[in-house]
C-alpha cells in the first residue's frame, strides 16, 4: 500500500477561532464531572466533605465562560504561529515540508499553550474553589470576586506555571503525531 503525502490547505482565523470554541467547550461539558470528583479526592477537606458525588456541575459556569475563549486562542495562535516559526526555522524548504516538521507543531503548541492559559487558568482557579465548596455554594462570579477580594489577581493565576508544565509535554506529543496521522493518506488500491 502506498503512501502519498497530501498538503492541507492552514485552517483560516474564524475557522480555527470557532473550532477550536467548539472542541473545547464540547470536551469541558463532556468531562466536566470527572474533573469535579478528581479535584474533591485531592481537596484537603476531604471527598465527602468537599462536596462528595453532589452537584458535580458546581463551578461550570466559570468553564463556560472561560472554554470556547481558551480553546479559540489556542488554535489561533497555534495557527499563526506555526506558519512563522516553519519559515523562520526553515527558510530554504517547501510549505509542505515545514508545516509538518515535529520542532513547529512543538513550538507553536507551547506558545498556544501559553497565550490559552492565559484565560483558561483563571476559570480554573474559580471552578476549583467552587468544586471543594471553599467558599460555599455561590455564583462564579461571586467566587471570582472572593479570589480578587481575598488574594488579589495574581490568586488568579495561582498554578499557571504547573499548568502550562502539565500541559504543554502533552501538547508537544499530540501535534505532531496528530498532523503525522492527518497530512497522510492512502492511495487508493490497485
Amino acid at each position: 500500500m502506498d503512501v502519498i503525502e497530501v498538503e492541507r490547505p492552514t485552517p483560516g482565523f474564524v475557522t480555527s477561532l470557532a473550532s477550536g470554541a467548539a472542541a473545547g467547550l464540547s470536551v469541558d461539558l463532556l468531562f466536566y464531572p470527572i474533573d469535579t470528583i478528581k479535584t474533591r479526592l485531592q481537596s484537603a477537606q476531604g471527598f465527602w466533605r468537599s462536596g462528595g458525588l453532589r452537584g458535580v456541575y458546581r463551578g461550570m459556569g466559570s468553564v463556560a465562560v472561560g472554554s470556547a475563549p481558551g480553546a479559540s486562542i489556542f488554535f489561533v495562535t497555534y495557527e499563526t504561529c506555526k506558519d512563522r516559526i516553519a519559515r523562520l526555522l526553515y527558510p530554504e524548504s517547501s510549505a509542505a515540508a515545514m508545516a509538518s516538521a515535529p520542532s513547529v507543531h512543538m513550538a507553536a503548541g507551547t506558545l498556544g499553550e501559553m497565550a490559552a492559559c492565559l484565560v483558561r487558568v483563571p476559570t480554573d482557579v474559580v471552578k476549583s474553589r467552587q468544586q471543594t465548596s471553599a467558599y460555599g455554594r455561590i455564583s462564579s462570579y461571586a467566587a471570582l470576586r472572593q479570589v480578587v477580594a481575598t488574594e488579589g489577581v495574581r490568586g488568579l493565576y495561582r498554578g499557571y506555571g504547573s499548568t502550562i508544565f502539565r500541559e504543554i509535554p502533552f501538547t508537544c506529543i499530540q501535534f505532531p503525531l496528530y498532523d503525522a496521522h492527518g497530512g497522510m493518506r492512502r492511495a487508493p488500491a490497485a
